[in-house]
């Protein structure tokens, strides 16, 4: 038995002085105010609460950040690097991530919750959707060599699409990540990813067999297409307007913005493509977010980090810091734990009686600054009830 005593944030309010009982795996009791059992190890804590949630990301292994390598990476590299990475997650305080595309998540996934290696929980998508000729095809490689490196399954008509969700499934998919669009092509332009009726496919067969759609969508045509096909998750949501975030608030769905990743300079090698992203992207850091916290929309905490050394895992506490631009801090800890939670559909990010013991210990407190949840700050990391010492306390 475990008992914590401090400040402590429960996913949903804060509480000034409280005390959280942690039995096995699970938080027993949680108490306003200092109630310690006899003989329970004690963890003062000046600030506590869930586990930092990355809603996206990926285990891509790689050093240099850009498609062709996350395709031909060497798969053993990826393994080696990407369980170093769970760990340096762990210690970041992340106890929760969904990886929406990768070679080696589901393996990740399945030798965490065996307690082989250490980590988050890993929601993994398998391999990702994609067109032939899409987002994340490395078009310099003849298209069976392609197929045969990629992190994706192309499929190019509904029936083709539902079989790529079976394929996924088979993997051990626990998400299915589909590409309403791709990135950017020469002449400035959105890359087109899947029609309507292909979306509507993988979304029906998905939720035919309980797993949630999260859709990486650039512009308002594929934004608006992955309303209509009823996705559950919208990934970075670039050209988001008024009328698409009506309709994601009626229908529930989270927007995922991924603002970390675009703080960061990506290769764009077409002058037109590179003006264009840019455009987007300062749109993005202004009118989408001011759209999206004005509709209220059900907004959590993505990365898109990929392991490299632009975007290495570990500092996935940006995207809270950026979100904390355009919200409250306690709406920025909830977007990062309880509503991130929800959106992945994992019952986790609450400190509740019953609910899986995975909580941080903080050295300061987040609500005043957001940037205190960097990992040297992350003094413990407890995972389902087991206790880590954080970066700010861990000496490798």
């Amino acid at each position: 038995m475990l008992a914590l005593v401090g400040k402590i944030f429960d996913g949903e309010k804060i509480i000034d002085k409280g005390t959280v009982i942690i039995e096995e795996d699970r938080i027993s009791k949680v108490i306003e105010g200092v109630e310690i059992p006899k003989g329970v190890e004690v963890i003062q804590g000046n600030f506590i609460m869930p586990g930092l949630v990355d809603a996206h990301l990926h285990f891509f292994g790689v050093e240099e950040d850009n498609v062709l390598s996350w395709n031909i990476v060497n798969d053993i590299d990826v393994a080696i690097r990407s369980t170093r990475d769970m760990e340096v997650l762990l210690r970041s305080g992340f106890t929760l991530v969904r990886d929406l595309g990768s070679k080696v998540a589901v393996r990740l996934d399945k030798l965490q919750r065996r307690k082989e290696i250490i980590g988050p929980t890993v929601i993994a998508s398998g391999y990702s959707l994609a067109i032939t000729g899409g987002n994340d095809d490395p078009k310099d490689l003849p298209i069976d060599i392609a197929q045969r490196l990629s992190y994706s399954f192309y499929c190019d008509s509904p029936y083709e699409c539902r079989k790529a969700v079976r394929m996924a499934i088979r993997q051990g998919a626990r998400v299915i990540k589909v590409y309403s669009s791709g990135a950017f092509s020469q002449g400035g332009k959105i890359m087109p990813g899947f029609a309507l009726d292909e979306l509507k496919a993988i979304v029906e067969e998905s939720h035919r067999a309980g797993l949630k759609v999260a859709s990486h969508a650039y512009g308002k045509d594929a934004i608006m297409n992955s309303i209509l096909a009823g996705v559950d998750t919208i990934e970075h949501g670039l050209g988001l307007d008024e009328e698409t975030a009506n309709m994601i608030k009626e229908k529930g769905i989270c927007y995922i913005p991924t603002l970390a990743t675009y703080e960061i300079p990506f290769e764009v090698s077409e002058p037109e493509a590179k003006v264009y992203r840019e455009e987007l992207v300062k749109r993005h850091f202004t009118e989408d977010m001011k759209i999206a916290t004005s509709y209220g929309l059900k907004i959590a905490t993505g990365t898109d980090y990929v392991g490299s050394r632009k975007r290495p895992h570990g500092q996935n506490y940006r995207e809270a810091v950026l979100l904390s631009k355009y919200m409250s801090s306690l709406q920025v800890l909830k977007a990062s734990t309880s509503i991130a939670s929800e959106c992945l559909g994992v019952k986790s990010g609450y400190i509740k009686e019953g609910y899986k013991a995975d909580l941080i210990v903080v050295k300061e407190d987040p609500t005043k600054d957001i940037e205190n949840l960097k990992p040297t700050n992350i003094l413990y990391v407890i995972k389902e009830g087991k206790v880590y010492r954080g970066y700010g306390l861990y000496q490798p």
